[in-house]
């Protein structure tokens, strides 16, 4: 399969959603990414609450660069847990 057959979205309105998904998830994970290269957006609304945000300047830098595989994944993990739960509560009512 080619790369740009794996890649393709089947409902492409919902990048805006997913992205958004994916930003709030990483705060409340107190992962610090920049929203739009900027390190003061809604990303840190959560996690500075919680206290997990802080420390030195190179955890600051915006972006998902810097952090680490088990990181990001646990926020792709948390995205489909959360899409999945809101697919089985669509399709067979509140459980």
């Amino acid at each position: 399969m080619s790369r740009s057959n794996r890649n393709r979205q089947v409902v492409p309105e919902s990048r805006q959603m997913l992205n958004q998904m994916k930003y709030e998830i990483a705060a409340e994970f107190g992962l610090n990414v920049g929203y739009n290269s900027s390190s003061n957006g809604a990303d840190t609304e959560f996690g500075s609450d919680l206290g997990a945000i802080g420390g030195s300047s190179s955890s600051r830098r915006p972006g998902w660069g810097h952090l680490t595989s088990r990181e990001n994944g646990s926020v792709g993990g948390e995205i489909t847990k959360r899409l999945v739960r809101n697919a089985e509560q669509s399709l067979f009512g509140r459980l």
